[in-house]
């Protein structure tokens, strides 16, 4: 039994009824097509998937798509109260939110135009009209403060509506602009990442990468944000197996373990004297009796990593041409 229903158990035989969460129906809506999506009130109205949606938000009155219908989700999954929308968008509305898709690209050209003429060090990102073009917003990054006082009134002069100039960091650059990684695919975080999680060193050497700054690190000059995906994973398996330096016995008798593989869950481990080759040997067939900076803890009964939980009893041997490893282990080239 759980301790949900360990803790109803209790209330139901004390006479306490179990406060239930109240449900509340909203929609998730998107502004952009790589960009976060929000929670908004459907205001009783039945809305479904790749429908348009008029709502006001911080910006100003936006015309949005809905990227998930109506559900139903906790109130305590929601911060603050929820916005209703204020109505279903037509097609005057999408057509004139695609009129402003083009002459946000006109406005981005003529910004750059009074960023240079001015001679201002900031980097111009992407310009944005509300739908209904009370404002239009400029994003740009740079490396400190801006005085761009006389580049709004020139703003103000041409465009003839309210300007704001918004300074944003090199990862939301990313973000908006797009492009492709290291690894041949499109940036993660403007295809589906919707918020920039924290990112640290500690995480490439959880992993054993290389603390190479040029190989870590994204196009944004950040480290990359996908280091933190099997961040977990190593940590788990990190913390089961004995780290280098340890003391284990082996099949072939005590060693000294000079390599950790978490994936393949095996130790490359000296045994004896420094004279014997080292050797390869699954982490379930070798004990820890000793060293390294902690000591290993015992694995989870109900985890997910099975090779390692339950692993062949495999002692790497030399080949015909003296190199040691064996068929499941990964070699390693010279």
């Amino acid at each position: 039994m759980d301790l949900q229903a360990l803790l109803r158990a209790f209330l139901r035989d004390r006479g306490v009824s179990p406060v239930r969460n109240s449900m509340k129906k909203v929609i998730s809506v998107r502004f952009k097509e790589n960009g976060k999506s929000y929670y908004f009130d459907p205001a009783g109205a039945d809305i479904k998937t790749g429908e348009y949606v008029i709502v006001e938000t911080a910006r100003g009155i936006e015309c949005g798509e809905v990227v998930q219908g109506v559900k139903e989700i906790a109130d305590s999954a929601v911060s603050k109260a929820l916005k209703p929308i204020t109505r279903m968008a037509d097609s005057v509305d999408v057509r004139r939110m695609r009129q402003n898709r083009e002459d946000e690209k006109r406005a981005y050209h003529t910004c750059q135009e009074c960023i240079a003429r001015h001679g201002l060090e900031m980097k111009l990102v992407e310009a944005e009209y509300t739908l209904d073009r009370s404002k239009i917003m400029f994003y740009f990054t740079a490396d400190g403060r801006v005085d761009f006082r006389e580049l709004v009134k020139d703003l103000a002069g041409i465009f003839h509506t309210r300007i704001e100039l918004r300074q944003i960091g090199v990862r939301d650059e990313s973000k908006m602009i797009g492009g492709l990684g290291i690894c041949g695919q499109p940036f993660c975080c403007s295809r589906f990442l919707k918020d920039f999680q924290p990112v640290s060193i500690k995480m490439a050497k959880e992993q054993g990468l290389s603390l190479n700054p040029t190989k870590i690190s994204g196009a944004c000059g950040r480290l990359m944000c996908c280091l933190s995906y099997e961040e977990n994973a190593y940590e788990y398996l990190n913390s089961i197996m004995p780290m280098v330096g340890s003391t284990v016995r082996t099949p072939d008798g005590l060693g000294t373990v000079l390599e950790v593989n978490p994936i393949s869950g095996y130790l490359r481990v000296r045994c004896g004297t420094e004279a014997l080759t080292p050797r390869y040997y699954k982490v379930g067939v070798c004990e820890y009796i000793s060293g390294g900076k902690r000591a290993p803890r015992r694995p989870d009964p109900d985890d997910d990593y099975s090779g390692v939980r339950n692993p062949a009893p495999v002692v790497a041997a030399a080949d015909e041409k003296g190199n040691v490893g064996c068929g499941k282990c990964p070699k390693k080239e010279k």
